[in-house]
């Protein structure tokens, strides 16, 4: 997951841009419908323009934001009918992920780190912070998709929509029902059960459907 000049290198200027966007997500400092002004961006990141759209490019491909010909990008908005779909595609991704990674856990030399990500995720501290919790989150997904092993699932999936659902719905206790759910499908794959790994993936997104029905989402500032 890291870039080919290593974990350490320093990022480029759009990548900058597009990380603080992504933080400024999980802070709830931008919501979804919320448009992007080119000029208070690069003023933001003391950046040239040309690396703020570079970074707009980025977060299109990741489904972020919506890019409009003569305007302004958008931090993506979903309609009902694509959260179903954004969640149809994160459960069968997800399902599969989960079961690649408990078929692989036993002699996979990632498997350490599927371990330290869900203690971190079990962390008091997160419980009351969106942003450290979304952090924990991200880096469980990403020593699950190590762990599966799979190169193309490893491409596809960063693409979910599903950092806009969290965005779009918000509520703690969502983010329980997160960390009961990942405790759920590591201890499967932990154990090497991968159909039990992967009906606790499915799981997992259901009660994510259900719970997201039941709450509104946080509109753009006018």
């Amino acid at each position: 997951m890291n870039s080919p000049a290593g974990p350490t290198a320093e990022p480029t200027a759009a990548r900058r841009v597009s990380r603080g966007i992504m933080e400024d997500l999980e802070h709830h400092r931008l919501v979804t419908g919320q448009r992007l002004v080119e000029t208070e961006l690069a003023l933001r990141f003391a950046v040239g323009r040309n690396a703020v759209r570079e970074a707009m490019q980025l977060l299109a491909a990741r489904g972020v934001i919506e890019l409009q010909p003569n305007r302004s990008s958008i931090i993506r908005q979903l309609d009902e009918r694509q959260t179903r779909e954004v969640l149809d595609v994160a459960e069968a991704l997800t399902a599969f992920a989960a079961r690649e990674a408990a078929r692989n856990f036993a002699h996979g030399a990632q498997a350490a780190s599927l371990t330290v990500a869900m203690e971190q995720l079990a962390d008091p501290k997160l419980r009351d912070d969106p942003a450290l919790f979304s952090a924990a989150r991200r880096r469980f997904y990403r020593a699950l998709l190590e762990v599966a092993g799979n190169r193309e699932l490893n491409r596809l999936f960063p693409a979910i929509g599903m950092h806009i659902i969290y965005s779009q719905y918000q509520s703690p206790k969502l983010r329980d029902l997160r960390l009961a759910d990942y405790s759920a499908m590591y201890e499967a794959i932990a154990a090497g059960d991968e159909t039990g790994a992967e009906a606790a993936a499915r799981d997992h997104v259901e009660k994510v459907r259900a719970a997201v029905r039941n709450l509104t989402p946080t509109r753009a500032p006018s």
